[in-house]
């Protein structure tokens, strides 16, 4: 194992194409991950046959080999509020459990852009929207697992569509409705990621901060490039950054990563935390199938104070 790039490919990778979807769609990826009843579940992004996204489970006793439900979970809403928003698709799911509820953040695709929703569940079988809670052009969102100062608090990506670059920011709420107190975390600056940043995972709490995963995106001359990073976020204050890998950590190499519908990309938007500290990190790869690496959260921890 290289000490600069802690995670390790399943073998078998990748774990879903959409020839394991049991019916008609043209690319499955950026699925988020949780344990749920001791399974392992993904929310899938799945791209239908117009081009347009919606949300379906997939399940697993092991984390490797999973089964897709028969039909979609979410799919874009005919409701008056929310369809204009939500008429070309939802996409990129992530899952944040916040006490007894499971809230899910998703981008929202409309003709007036990408913007953020929120709904919730308790079981994985209702749904219920809670919110449009950015403008556009913003996505990349996740929800803290637990209220910030009696606030929930959620990172999010203004910016950077149309060739804009974009950066990470945190921003509050009492209701998960109302948002406001906006503060740029971490932005672009010229190295690994130099166009545009975005909070890939929901936050993991250690006793040395909120850990997550988040992407840094270089043009290069055949295109965009994809890669991976790791932070720690001040328990008490989030905004603040307390470590991170200065340096990608996880980036596009296998030929399912590097070949697909948008190439060279890796995109998670999922983990989960073994009880050996094993990170389990589901991604899509090259926005047409899903894959899973593992590495320890410890080593990646180390990574995020420099300290190899």
């Amino acid at each position: 194992m290289n000490k600069l790039y802690p995670f390790k490919r399943y073998e078998k990778n990748p774990i879903l194409c959409s020839d394991d979807v049991p019916y008609p769609c043209n690319t499955v990826f950026n699925a988020a991950a949780y344990k749920f009843q001791n399974q392992y579940l993904l929310l899938l992004r799945i791209e239908d046959l117009k081009g347009h996204s919606h949300l379906t489970l997939a399940h697993s006793d092991d984390g490797y080999q999973f089964k897709v439900d028969s039909q979609p979970w979410i799919t874009p809403s005919d409701d008056p509020y929310y369809e204009p928003y939500e008429r070309f698709g939802v996409e990129d799911p992530r899952i944040t459990l916040i006490e007894d509820t499971y809230y899910i953040t998703y981008t929202a695709y409309g003709p007036f852009g990408p913007r953020v929703g929120i709904g919730s569940t308790k079981d994985f079988v209702s749904f219920e929207r809670i919110s449009l809670a950015t403008e556009v052009d913003n996505k990349d969102a996740i929800l803290f697992p637990e209220k910030i100062d009696g606030s929930y608090a959620m990172i999010d990506r203004p910016g950077g569509m149309g060739g804009q670059m974009g950066a990470i920011w945190i921003t509050y709420s009492k209701d998960l409705i109302h948002w406001g107190r906006a503060r740029a975390i971490l932005g672009p600056a010229p190295g690994w990621g130099p166009s545009k940043l975005g909070i890939s995972t929901p936050p993991l709490k250690t006793d040395r901060g909120w850990f997550t995963l988040y992407h840094g995106v270089r043009e290069t001359a055949s295109g965009r490039l994809y890669r991976i990073g790791a932070m720690l976020l001040d328990l008490t204050d989030p905004s603040r950054i307390s470590g991170y890998t200065e340096h990608f950590i996880f980036g596009p190499e296998e030929l399912y990563e590097r070949t697909g519908d948008v190439p060279n990309v890796v995109f998670p938007c999922g983990i989960i935390l073994e009880s050996d500290g094993t990170l389990k990190m589901y991604y899509g790869a090259a926005d047409t199938c899903i894959a899973v690496a593992e590495a320890k959260l410890d080593h990646i921890l180390k990574l995020c104070s420099n300290r190899i």
